[in-house]
């Protein structure tokens, strides 16, 4: 086993360093703030272009939805033929891989990255098949909305209402070569609804009563931009310091217990700050005597095991870390993996409980030296 030469321990993050560099295909994503912006239609729009400066462009995949003017924008675009999938009896539509591959265009136009594929398909998720593609060297321009970023979810549900299903790593947006923010007012977005151009008149009243009013719509909007500006000055940050000496990177980390309640809202918070100090983190599961694995049920392993997996779509490095107990365990591995910013999500626990037993945040700031503490409310 290969170690890092000028440090003992080992270092994950130079390995996703590595796989960075490897050759591969470009990513664009065209992203909006809710269906009905014009993703689609501007990604149609960029593949004529290509097209007509003499680059091999092709459609893995397209969803029109029934929009006769993105249906019209398809114009003499070759089409990949889908693979159709009988599912409890429907056929669904899903980009046939194996003949995208087979046909290797240079560009490859592949509508809702965050797509959940029919059971059956070679992967789970559409954003699983692009990135078959890159690793091919195909390059690929997408599409997605900014409500499918996982680590916006608890946010979105709060501002809309909506526990959305499909979702897709925020990793793969951080990671694009280039983002297009397809901007579209609430007001103008409205109009094109009511006009019956996003969704058929059927369903325009149901939607304009839940997810499409105004208000929901203008901070969607409002995260759009927001996710957009963070991206461009992340890649201003990490651009100056690939000029700069090297120096000590800021790291943050997260504790899991088995009984963490609220960890998928713990994580998504811990990433969303990592993401905005451009630092690396780590899921880590703190693994006392009383968490032996032969002391907890199938059931809270398999909800591990879930927690950690979801850490890792986020952008983060899980972890299992043995110890005595939670304080002494965060405290050992914030020292050994030189971890700057510790996040503990907000106690539950009755007051008169903390007050017999102690709380961790009084023992874990009892033991850590070099590092801030940061509790949430999750």
């Amino acid at each position: 086993m290969a170690l890092d030469a000028e440090s003992p321990r080992p270092n994950p993050e130079q390995f996703l360093q590595l796989i960075r560099k490897q050759r591969r295909g470009r990513l664009k994503v065209y992203l909006g703030s809710a269906a009905g912006v014009g993703k689609t239609y501007a990604m149609l729009r960029e593949g004529h272009r290509l097209k007509g400066q003499g680059v091999d462009v092709a459609v893995g995949l397209l969803e029109t939805h029934g929009r006769a003017e993105t249906a019209a924008q398809l114009g003499d675009l070759e089409v990949i033929p889908p693979r159709e999938i009988e599912y409890r009896g429907v056929t669904l539509r899903e980009m046939d891989l194996d003949a995208v591959l087979a046909r290797r265009p240079t560009v490859c136009l592949v509508d809702e990255l965050a797509h959940t594929n029919a059971p059956g398909s070679r992967n789970p998720k559409r954003h699983q098949d692009v990135e078959e593609l890159l690793r091919a060297g195909i390059h690929v321009i997408t599409t997605v909305n900014v409500q499918h970023l996982e680590s916006l979810y608890d946010e979105v549900e709060r501002a809309t209402g909506v526990k959305v299903k499909e979702r897709l790593p925020d990793s793969i947006l951080a990671e694009a070569d280039q983002v297009v923010n397809v901007d579209l007012s609430a007001e103008d977005l409205l109009e094109r609804l009511q006009a019956g151009k996003v969704y058929p008149p059927e369903r325009v009243e149901r939607a304009m009563a839940h997810f499409f009013t105004e208000a929901n719509l203008t901070r969607l909007r409002e995260l759009t931009l927001s996710e957009l500006a963070h991206l461009v000055d992340r890649r201003t940050r990490r651009a100056e310091a690939d000029r700069a000496p090297a120096s000590a990177t800021e790291r943050v980390m997260v504790g899991l217990s088995s009984r963490s309640p609220n960890a998928p809202r713990l994580l998504r918070k811990a990433a969303r700050l990592a993401d905005r100090l451009d630092a690396p983190w780590y899921a880590v599961y703190i693994q006392t005597p009383r968490e032996d694995l032969t002391r907890i049920d199938a059931a809270t392993q398999r909800q591990i095991g879930k927690n950690l997996e979801l850490a890792q779509q986020l952008g983060g490095i899980p972890m299992t870390f043995k110890g005595p107990d939670v304080a002494s365990t965060i405290a050992s591995f914030a020292r050994e993996y030189q971890i700057r910013v510790i996040v503990l999500g907000k106690s539950r626990q009755a007051w008169w409980r903390r007050l017999l037993r102690g709380s961790l945040l009084e023992a874990l700031l009892a033991k850590t030296t070099g590092a801030d503490v940061l509790v949430v409310d999750v």
